[in-house]
């Protein structure tokens, strides 16, 4: 009688525990709610959000004033951690590639500016680093995140400040080159 009781109570508990940690996650896979009402990823064809904030540099950067140029705006989870540093390095490496296609990078993570700035020093970035800290640009996009890290996605932003490309489950490796190849065919 007691082992059967003490099998119930340990199902029980079992259950109780699984449904603890699936409440969260059930509520984290629900889309992101965008500042202009709608859900999830802002859409191809979209008009990129009117957004701006200071770089790593103190240099102010607003999105919409970049029209007249392709963007790239990549959304990465943290500053120095392995797939990120790869990501900025490839970015970095290629970068007289991005300069002669006219393409402004912009970086955008959670981490602070001081953040920022050690990880561009050090790694040699030659473009701009945004602080999310509050999820701005990251809730404008429809960007999820996970207990304030951001996920890896990016937005190819054409001339016209439409969104031309979305970029999911981003392989930092070779990330750079296909957004080069997508911005040729932007001018093609």
């Amino acid at each position: 009688m007691v082992s059967e009781m003490s099998r119930v109570l340990a199902a029980t508990l079992r259950l109780g525990l699984a449904a603890a940690v699936a409440l969260p996650l059930a509520a984290a896979c629900q889309p992101v709610q965008r500042p202009d009402g709608g859900q999830g990823p802002i859409a191809v064809g979209a008009t990129a959000p009117a957004v701006s904030a200071t770089d790593h540099n103190g240099q102010t950067i607003d999105l919409a004033a970049l029209r007249g140029k392709p963007v790239l705006v990549y959304f990465y989870p943290k500053d120095g951690t392995p797939g990120c540093t790869k990501e900025a390095c490839a970015i970095r490496d290629i970068w007289s590639r991005f300069e002669a296609a006219g393409v402004v990078v912009l970086g955008v993570s959670s981490d602070d500016a001081n953040s920022h700035a050690d990880f561009a020093k050090e790694h040699s970035l030659p473009f701009s680093l945004i602080a999310d800290t509050d999820l701005t640009w990251a809730k404008a996009f429809g960007v999820e995140s996970s207990f304030k890290v951001i996920h890896r996605t990016s937005f190819l932003i054409d001339s016209e400040g439409k969104v031309a490309k979305i970029y999911v489950d981003v392989d930092p490796g070779v990330h750079a080159e296909e957004v080069l190849a997508d911005v040729a065919s932007l001018s093609g």
